[in-house]
């Protein structure tokens, strides 16, 4: 007589989802400064929803929900900055970044229920690395964590480049971020020369990782923003040279993630052999370098992200990462959502 059969090993995949998770709280990127002008306002897509992005006259950022507390007018299509207020193109409400209104230019008495508070979803945001980050939770709650500093994207000299790039990937943003701790994909996806020792550590909101005894040390702040340092000892020189990748993505929706990342390096000198080297680090990470068998993200990860589907219950091995402490962990940025009372 055979074995007998597991049927949930054999049939689960019937049942897995895409990407089973909503969009989970945190900071995200929303656009880079230098884009959004005073007086500038547009639509956006992100969160699963349409958003209103505007810049007061006075220069500070917002995000708000479309449409209008007062009659549902979409305030994206025809709206308008009004110094420090968007304001609605249907009967000229205004309402300020943190969604109070402030004015409705007919009235003789404001509505008792704008005095007590916003009625206009808005989100909180921020500018942090030359960027507009906004704050997402599905309550709409205040943030628990704040960004941290980041030299290599704050401090006036020492550090430069402009490499950007941006990806979309059809996948939630937790199946992005478990390529972190699953090192074993390191060596049979990017062909690298072996599976990496990874120690990984959490504190709150944040999770350290440290792959291969220092070659890449990953600090990553909520869902939303990871700063990975590749450690490299220049063979020409000797030199341990350090070049960081900035990540910073933002679920469009809840089964679909724009990645985007930045690249920083120290400022060597032109044509000097430290700045060569660390130029084809920066190459590493995004794909083949010259020179090199392994792969970087761009060339081999998409094929996975966009075909896979999230495995509940995963069968794992001695050598896989520590991928159930970061779903654990990850499981923070999914609260209960309260439910309103339509009667309030």
């Amino acid at each position: 007589m055979g074995a007998p059969i597991n049927l949930k090993m054999l049939l689960e995949s019937q049942t897995m989802q895409r990407a089973p998770f909503p969009v989970p709280v945190g900071w995200y990127h929303v656009d880079f400064s230098e884009n959004l002008k005073p007086g500038e306002m547009r639509n956006v897509f992100l969160f699963g929803q349409e958003w209103v992005l505007f810049r007061t006259e006075g220069g500070k950022p917002g995000m708000s929900d479309p449409y209008c507390p007062h009659l549902g007018a979409h305030m994206g299509h025809g709206g308008k900055v009004c110094g420090e207020h968007l304001r609605c193109p249907f009967h000229h409400w205004e309402y300020d970044t943190d969604g109070n209104c402030k004015v409705i230019p007919y009235a003789k008495v404001m509505p008792p229920i704008t005095k007590k508070g916003p009625i206009l979803r808005t989100l909180p945001t921020v500018e942090k690395y030359g960027m507009i980050w906004s704050w997402y939770h599905p309550g709409c709650e205040e943030p628990t964590y704040e960004l941290p500093y980041i030299p290599e994207m704050e401090d006036a000299t020492g550090y430069t480049g402009t490499r950007r790039g941006t990806w979309t990937a059809n996948t939630c943003i937790q199946e992005i971020a478990e390529n972190g701790p699953d090192v074993a994909h390191l060596k049979f996806l990017h062909n690298a020369p072996m599976i990496p020792p990874v120690e990984v550590t959490y504190d709150g909101p944040k999770m350290r990782l440290n792959i291969g005894m220092g070659y890449i040390v990953g600090d990553s702040y909520g869902p939303g923003l990871n700063v990975m340092r590749f450690n490299q000892k220049d063979p020409e020189t000797g030199k341990t040279i350090t070049a960081t990748m900035i990540s910073y993505s933002v679920p469009v929706a809840h089964d679909k993630t724009q990645m985007n990342m930045s690249f920083r390096h120290i400022d060597f000198a032109k044509g000097t052999p430290e700045l060569k080297f660390t130029l084809k680090q920066i190459d590493h990470m995004i794909g083949a370098a010259e020179g090199e068998e392994s792969a970087g993200f761009e060339s081999v990860d998409f094929i996975v992200w966009n075909n896979k589907r999230f495995r509940p219950n995963p069968l794992l091995c001695d050598g896989d990462g520590p991928i159930l402490q970061f779903r654990k962990w990850f499981k923070q940025f999914y609260p209960e959502v309260p439910k309103f009372d339509d009667a309030v």
